[in-house]
């Protein structure tokens, strides 16, 4: 038996290592992780799925598994997929690209980048490509690349939801987190408008940079030989959108081999000042609401909220076992996303699937893969 002293010199050791225990997940074989994605696919009935794994910065498994389309023509890492609102995550990169270059600060009023104010824009092409900002008050002055990264805007997810159609303020700019798509491509508007800024085109640098070859924010006819449809919660096909136009919230079209580069560059924080990176994963906003959907939610009591959540710069920031860590996830009917990333160690999960019914999986895959990082996927996947 150890002796008194004995015990808790052993008990202080094992609670000096505990954190270190919890984090020293190994990474499993590429065939352990597609043997996972395998039993997740026939689980959910998902169609297909494509994975990356990061591990001390750099893809170590890049994989995709069952069919692009209801051909059952088989995807692969060069299809081309629907990144829906991960497109938020890598706009959010080109902000800040463009605050390190000077054009403008995180914290630069709207009403001071663009020439006229916000709600005078009123034509139909301008409420097509981005919103109509007509019924907005004046607080649209508290505008900034900042609150809007943050999903601060007030506004409601898009503005097309609104019974009029437009953009309101149901909260002050900066005073809480609501998501909203529509505030992304408000800041492209102003960014674009007032700064003179093809969102696109440096996207595109991006791209380019990263060796991201098949990655657009606006559809590319080359794209066509090789991209995946998708399936919706009932198991119906639907053809893969040919999206015209660039827009912040939710355009980009790329492949699992692709986005694996740019999440590797991002975790490495390529392109950026150790500060800059360091901006975009801080927390930022509190989250103060039991689930990310409904967007306009009632905040919960202080005592409820999760203080280990709150947004950074267009990715969602937390706390778990193994530290911080940040995700984003991306879906519409037909696709599911996610992008689930630990800082120690430059760890990261990738998944894009064109079969929504593949989210049910998410938690386990990304448990399997990286251990309990806390990502808060009950909040995430709360009631759309």
């Amino acid at each position: 038996m150890m002796k008194g002293n004995t015990l808790r010199r052993w008990y202080l050791a094992l609670l000096a290592v505990a954190p270190a225990l919890a984090y020293a997940h190994a990474i499993p074989a590429p065939a352990e992780i597609d043997a996972e994605v395998a039993r997740v696919m026939r689980e959910t009935g998902s169609k297909g799925l494509a994975i990356a794994v990061i591990d001390e910065g750099r893809p170590v498994h890049v994989a995709a598994h069952g069919v692009r389309n209801e051909a059952g023509d088989p995807l692969q890492t060069d299809t081309i997929m629907y990144g829906a609102s991960l497109t938020k995550a890598v706009f959010a990169y080109t902000v800040m690209r463009q605050v390190e270059q000077g054009r403008f600060t995180l914290d630069t009023p709207f009403a001071q980048m663009l020439p006229r104010p916000l709600p005078e824009y009123a034509s139909k092409d301008i409420a097509d490509r981005y919103a109509d900002w007509t019924a907005l008050d004046e607080r649209w002055r508290k505008l900034t690349p900042r609150i809007v990264l943050t999903h601060a805007t007030g506004f409601a997810n898009f503005g097309f939801l609104e019974p009029d159609e437009k953009l309101h303020f149901h909260f002050d700019p900066g005073t809480r987190y609501a998501y909203s798509g529509d505030g992304l491509n408000t800041l492209q508007f102003v960014m674009e408008t007032g700064k003179g800024i093809d969102v696109g085109a440096e996207a595109a640098r991006i791209f380019t940079e990263f060796d991201m070859p098949r990655t657009s924010l606006i559809w590319r006819a080359d794209f066509a030989g090789n991209l995946a449809d998708g399936w919706d919660a009932n198991g119906k096909v639907e053809p893969h959108d040919e999206r015209s136009r660039v827009r912040a919230a939710g355009s980009m079209d790329t492949t699992i081999a692709d986005l694996a580069k740019f999440a590797a560059a991002f975790v490495r924080g390529d392109g950026l000042s150790r500060a800059g990176r360091a901006e975009m994963v801080k927390p930022q906003t509190p989250i103060t609401t039991r689930s990310q959907f409904p967007t306009l939610q009632t905040e919960l009591p202080e005592s409820q909220r999760r203080k280990d959540l709150a947004a950074g710069l267009g990715v969602v920031v937390f706390d778990g076992p193994q530290g911080r860590g940040f995700f984003k996830g991306g879906h519409n009917d037909t696709t599911g996303n996610t992008w689930v990333c630990v800082e120690k160690r430059r760890r990261c999960v990738l998944i894009l699937s064109n079969d929504v019914r593949s989210e049910a999986g998410f938690p386990a895959l990304v448990r399997f893969v990286l251990g309990d990082t806390g990502v808060p996927f009950e909040w995430e996947y709360g009631k759309r």
